[in-house]
């Protein structure tokens, strides 16, 4: 009923995003009915049948990773501070979130169902439908009903899933110290709070020894200064021995309060769960990317180059798809990483104020935003590939595979549109405290133009460089 609720409630554009996963899930269903169809057309086939249904698997991500997107950006199951209190904690906002999501994609796939039937007839009573090929509606025969919900259940399952898993609670986990030799954030993450721009030279505090904190300390019990007092003007000797100023102290307490801090004192636990913090080494995956990507390649160049041309009306061989799913999956982990890199080469050079910022909000966002944009990278190679393949005198494009293309390329797309969607409200703070501090909305316009731009001269070329690699092997 909590989610019935939510839903109701929701903004229009919620609706309408939640409508996209609908829709998604509803191409994704009909799709697998007619894969279900071709096998009870052609019983004699069961390999043709078993390509036809794992071909559904590209749709069926797609519509995963939609819902997933949708998900992360519907304010209606955001933790928000107090409703622990009345029994809506982060455990509870997540099924709610996943239940909503599950209710969008069988709404979907009750849809796919009465297409399905009225294609073949079934619902009127009227000849099936010449835009589907017959053998595909399994004219005449009877749809077994354990497949039939089965396939079915298969988006919302797995959306659902993967909304929970996206979702799940997670702890906070404690600061690591950094080690020494790995630069000053250290190798693998950010500290428990950023410090404040010239904090590393300020008061010594890199420099200050526990022993001459304490020297320091007497000298002014020696002169009267009360303890608090001191704490505050020479900062506090955490724990292991870790000296915080006021300037590095991310929350210095107020100035009345006089409660001294400990170090063994644990900090309260707010409602909901600290939202986790992107990492700062998002090139992590870049060189994964780029290996994968260039296995890729060159595995669909050597089994394109050592077999014969595709005949028409087949597909190409496994060792070309092998190929094409490799490279797919390099650009998609390279999204981050490219983008990153994109965010600093706008900085390099001697940058003005509309460079730097753009360039800084790339940087920060590349997590968020890159990997979507990978997949819509790859998505577009894959486009060209397909447009190179089936020209001519290549296989049949029919419209199953139509419909297959457009559900993957319009989840892709709508998926990065969500992505942008929500990295705006995420650095919707940012934005205010820029306009209050006097900063002019065509500069920040500007900037997101700049953004726009940088990434389509770095991903262009790109993709379409891998596209062109990818489509030589097949035009021999």
């Amino acid at each position: 009923m909590l989610a019935l609720r939510l839903t109701r409630t929701a903004h229009l554009a919620v609706h309408l995003r939640r409508l996209l996963v609908a829709l998604a899930s509803a191409g994704t269903g009909f799709l697998l009915l007619c894969a279900l169809g071709h096998a009870l057309s052609h019983p004699d086939t069961p390999g043709a049948s078993a390509l036809r249904l794992a071909w559904c698997a590209a749709p069926l991500a797609a519509a995963v990773y939609l819902a997933v997107a949708v998900a992360r950006t519907d304010p209606g199951t955001r933790p928000r501070s107090g409703l622990s209190a009345i029994g809506l904690g982060p455990g509870r906002l997540m099924a709610v979130s996943a239940t909503t999501t599950a209710l969008s994609a069988a709404l979907g796939s009750v849809a796919a169902l009465l297409a399905f039937l009225y294609l073949r007839g079934s619902l009127t009573g009227r000849p099936p439908s010449d835009r589907v090929a017959p053998d595909a509606l399994a004219v005449g025969q009877s749809l077994p009903a354990p497949a039939v919900l089965t396939l079915l259940v298969l988006v919302p399952a797995f959306t659902s899933a993967a909304v929970a898993h996206t979702l799940r609670p997670r702890d906070p986990r404690p600061a690591a110290a950094a080690p020494r030799g790995y630069g000053r954030f250290g190798a693998y993450g950010w500290g428990k709070a950023r410090e404040t721009f010239g904090a590393y030279g300020r008061f010594g505090a890199r420099t200050a020894q526990p022993a001459a904190v304490a020297a320091g300390s007497r000298a002014a019990g020696a002169m009267g200064v009360p303890p608090l007092e001191r704490s505050r003007e020479w900062g506090r000797v955490g724990a292991g021995g870790a000296l915080h100023t006021q300037a590095s102290d991310p929350h210095p307490p107020p100035p009345g309060d006089a409660t001294p801090q400990t170090p063994d004192a644990a900090p309260d636990t707010p409602d909901t769960p600290a939202e986790p913090t992107p990492r700062p080494q998002n090139t992590t995956a870049l060189p994964w990317g780029i290996a994968i990507l260039t296995a890729g390649l060159t595995v669909e160049t050597y089994t394109g180059n050592a077999a014969a041309a595709p005949a028409p009306g087949t597909a190409p061989s496994a060792g070309v798809l092998i190929g094409w799913a490799l490279t797919a999956l390099g650009l998609a982990l390279a999204g981050p990483g490219l983008t990153h890199l994109c965010g600093r080469l706008l900085q390099a050079a001697r940058p003005g104020a509309l460079r730097l910022l753009a360039g800084r909000v790339l940087m920060e966002e590349s997590q968020r935003v890159g990997r979507p944009l990978g997949v819509v990278a790859a998505v577009a190679a894959a486009a060209y590939v397909a447009t190179t393949v089936y020209d001519g005198d290549g296989p049949a494009f029919g419209p199953l595979s139509a419909l297959g293309a457009l559900l993957v390329a319009g989840c892709t797309v709508a998926t990065l549109l969500t992505a942008a969607v929500e990295a705006r409200h995420a650095r919707a703070d940012t934005t205010d405290a820029l306009l209050r501090l006097g900063a002019p909305p065509a500069t920040l316009r500007a900037a997101a133009a700049v953004r726009a731009a940088a990434l389509l001269v770095l991903f262009g070329p790109l993709v379409l460089i891998v596209a062109v690699l990818a489509a030589l092997p097949l035009d021999h």
